[in-house]
């Protein structure tokens, strides 16, 4: 198991994990084993650097067995993918009288139809049952068959070797990240630290900081917690994410509303809102131990803080707090002996004999008192600088620039770049923002109204206030630095990939990741979307569709369960029930020339929970590409090739209905990787504009290439073509998001 997680992590990392123990010799031919290994990979669509064939070459067979064996699971191929239909890619010319005819002739019964294994009557002349993998009218697959198509993929992908050194410095770039760690490196960092000691390093961030907490307490050293617990919101945040799996601190409210529209249903009769809704509450009630119970009390009590700010910090949140105390039973703690900082901290929180700063600032923001308001936000630069936009456009722009400029020195480095991004589509009258507020779903908000007061000119000058602000600032923290090399080398393609800034993905990728906003070149005339969902279920009705919307210039179209053949796009089936155990699959085949031909903008690709409930767990969803033609099975019609994929990620979260994972701009012939999260039982509700938005949000983004451009420019050094400079930036090194966020100087 442990070396099952470690290849995991490094496959992750566009790499494989050899231990120096495991390499044997020092053998320099090929064995035949090794030999089997590379074709079978070369299957896959991966193929090995020379370091890393060298030390596969010696290693035990057994290893080698194991590194084959990470990489079909991650790849599924001993999943079913068999899609409803064989040979999908020609329309069946099924329609909805068909579906009609047949529901009439289950009603009455009728004696001209076949009858299949699921009960239904198919009546004559509506459905080609020969070219079904199963029931075309109530979605049901009976027949299942293997890959047959592999190898097609005009690219293989080189993984590297990864040494013991290489997998501890991930672990510690996990842990020193300065920003928030995704869902595939929260999930690395959980296995690494099941698997191998706890790192001495400092935390950078709070969420990564609940992971640790965990793991001491999950080895009974919760002595050695209380020095991370700064805060009253330290220790909700971490009882939270034991209680909910979140390491952010959702609402109840949030989450209960959250599952009770994912419960609704286009028929009634068929609506699970109000059960969704009392099983989320169930799920969120409250019940601890009586060492649970102690443990808090200590945490609170011990805590170096004043009890009025401890006060304070705990308003925000001040209904949950209610919660917890009753649940954990603070106040029959606090009135043993030794716990007298504990009740007097109740008792001021109960009293609100306590003030509150963001009220503070309120107060004096609304009463226009611009002295005051600054004279407040110096003391908390963070919140300073994410009300900062609000600010210039309520105070005016000069002097809330002079102001923040003063304490922009105490600001982290990653909220300073956010503002450097963003700032051209905040001061935009005409762009809509895309924003995500905690357990929503992405929204689009408008233009802030107090625009409208100033002119063109008047808000390209504020832009222009703030890039050269952040620059400058961002300039200075790396000057400050002390660098002895002369030389840097960058690579070209890191000025496609974006920092690792604001964005959560709630989704995990097993395959080697790429981050929000990363750019996949088109080598053919053909994208395939592929969906595989219900593996280690049993049988049972559990409905999800892959859909796409395509964007024209005066209108849209899409492609889904509802139409199956549309201009450019051929979908193969609605399967709306599961097999037992094995899973099953949707496609979409995707033809680039046609959409170019009827002059489609932008196809964005969808998935859609139509069941009652939310996205099912280990759902995974993505797309091939080849530049040869990518052949569809003529006994099943099964289209996958696990060398031809792109690009895959698998659903871990449970609160998403609708999600996008895809936009291919059509003229660029590139595809966009994005996560959206929307609200919607089918693709119809899904805003496309609201992609707009966050395409527009994602192409402001500060890319890694940019980043070390203005390094060597504050450091003096030389940017080269040589990749032996002093220091070497390539894309592989860029794959640790977490590592490079070490260039956010702080």
């Amino acid at each position: 198991m442990k070396t099952t997680a470690l290849l995991k992590i490094s496959l992750r990392q566009n790499a494989i994990f050899i231990p120096s123990e495991m390499i044997a010799n020092d053998v320099k031919n090929l064995s035949g084993t090794t030999s089997v290994l590379l074709a079978n990979v070369s299957k896959l669509g991966f193929t090995f650097s020379e370091s890393l064939l060298q030390a596969l070459n010696n290693v035990s067979p057994t290893y080698k067995v194991e590194v084959l064996e990470v990489l079909r699971e991650v790849l599924g191929t001993d999943k079913n993918w068999t899609p409803l239909v064989k040979e999908w890619n020609v329309p069946t010319g099924e329609s909805v009288l068909d579906h009609i005819i047949t529901y009439f002739g289950n009603v009455f019964k009728t004696k001209n139809g076949t009858t299949l294994s699921c009960g239904h009557i198919i009546p004559d002349n509506t459905f080609p049952l020969e070219r079904y993998n199963g029931c075309p009218f109530c979605g049901t697959p009976f027949e299942f068959g293997k890959i047959e198509k592999v190898g097609q993929g005009s690219k293989l992908k080189m993984l590297e070797l990864w040494s013991e050194k290489d997998l501890n410095d991930f672990y510690i770039s996990l842990l020193q990240s300065k920003t928030a760690l995704d869902a595939t490196q929260t999930d690395s960092l959980k296995m690494v630290m099941q698997y191998l000691p706890l790192r001495k390093t400092e935390v950078a961030m709070k969420e990564t900081l609940m992971l640790v907490i965990d793991l001491l307490i999950e080895n009974g050293k919760e002595e050695e917690v209380s020095q991370f617990l700064k805060t009253p919101t330290d220790i909700l945040r971490y009882l939270w994410f034991k209680n909910t799996g979140m390491l952010q601190i959702i609402e109840p409210k949030t989450i209960v509303k959250r599952a009770a529209k994912n419960g609704q249903h286009f028929y009634t009769v068929l609506d699970t809102s109000v059960q969704a809704r009392m099983a989320s509450q169930k799920d969120l009630k409250l019940k601890y131990s009586r060492k649970g119970c102690l443990m808090v009390a200590n945490w609170l009590n011990n805590m170096d803080m004043e009890v009025e700010a401890m006060c304070e910090t705990m308003h925000p949140k001040r209904g949950m707090w209610v919660r917890f105390i009753r649940a954990l039973r603070l106040a029959e703690y606090s009135k043993r002996k030794g716990f007298e900082k504990l009740n007097f901290l109740l008792d001021v929180f109960y009293n609100q004999v306590y003030d509150v700063w963001q009220g503070k600032v309120n107060s004096s923001r609304l009463k226009f008192d611009a002295d005051k308001t600054f004279a407040l936000l110096k003391q908390r630069p963070g919140l300073f600088a994410r009300s900062l936009f609000s600010n210039m456009l309520w105070f005016g722009a000069d002097e809330t620039i002079a102001h923040f400029s003063e304490i922009i020195d105490k600001v982290p480095a990653r909220l300073i770049f956010t503002l450097n991004m963003y700032a051209s589509n905040y001061f935009d009258k005409n762009i809509q923002r895309s924003v995500k507020p905690l357990g929503g779903t992405n929204k689009r908000v408008n233009p802030n109204a107090l625009l409208n007061l100033y002119d063109e000119s008047q808000l390209e000058e504020m832009k222009n206030q703030i890039e050269d602000l952040c620059l400058l600032a961002m300039r200075k923290r790396f000057a400050a630095v002390k660098n002895t090399n002369k030389t840097i080398y960058i690579d070209p393609q890191l000025f496609n990939i974006p920092v690792s800034i604001g964005d959560r993905s709630d989704t995990v990728q097993d395959l080697p990741v790429a981050l929000m906003g990363t750019r996949f070149p088109i080598e053919g005339n053909e994208v395939r979307l592929f969906m595989q969902w219900g593996a280690g279920l049993p049988a049972q009705h559990l409905d999800m569709d892959l859909s796409c919307h395509i964007a024209y210039e005066d209108r849209s179209d899409i492609c889904s369960f509802s139409r199956l053949t549309t201009t450019g796009c051929q979908h193969s089936g609605d399967i709306r029930s599961i097999p037992n155990k094995i899973g099953t699959a949707e496609y979409i085949n995707i033809n680039i020339d046609e959409l170019a031909k009827a002059k489609a903008k932008f196809v964005t690709f969808t998935c859609n929970a139509y069941s009652n409930g939310s996205i099912t767990p280990n759902l995974i969803v993505g797309w091939m590409n080849s530049k040869y033609p990518m052949k569809i099975s003529e006994k099943t019609g099964v289209a996958y090739d696990p060398s031809c994929v792109d690009h895959q990620v698998r659903v871990t979260q449970n609160v998403a209905k609708g999600l996008v994972f895809g936009v291919l701009d059509v003229a660029k012939r590139e595809i966009v990787w994005l996560e959206m999260t929307f609200g919607g039982q089918v693709v119809q509700g899904l805003d496309f504009k609201g992609v707009q938005a966050l395409l527009a949000k994602l192409n402001s983004k500060l890319n890694i290439g940019s980043l070390l451009q203005l390094k060597a420019e504050a450091q003096g050094l030389t940017i080269t073509e040589d990749k032996f400079a002093d220091e070497v930036y390539t894309a592989q090194w860029a794959m640790n998001a977490a590592a490079v966020t070490q260039l956010l100087i702080d």
